[in-house]
């Protein structure tokens, strides 16, 4: 991850946005980490990979249980 003094990016703030790294950019203030600048996730396919060990297929169905059921019965 990139990392930026709080002074440096407010020179060049618009230049790091307009190339933000898909893991962002660390701000920090004296070799502290103050805030972190990511990209907006536009799409849940964004998700994957996001948590190790969790979403790691796209075709995974990560709203059930694994159970068949029958809301009519």
């Amino acid at each position: 991850m990139q990392e930026i003094n709080v002074s440096e990016f407010g020179q060049k703030c618009l230049a790091l946005m307009a190339d933000l790294p898909a893991d962002g950019i660390l701000i920090t203030n004296h070799g502290h980490p103050v805030a972190k600048l990511t990209p907006v996730r536009v799409s849940c396919a964004d998700l994957i990979g996001s948590v190790p060990e969790v979403v790691i297929d796209p075709s995974d169905d990560l709203f059930t249980a694994g159970i068949k059921w029958d809301a009519e019965s």
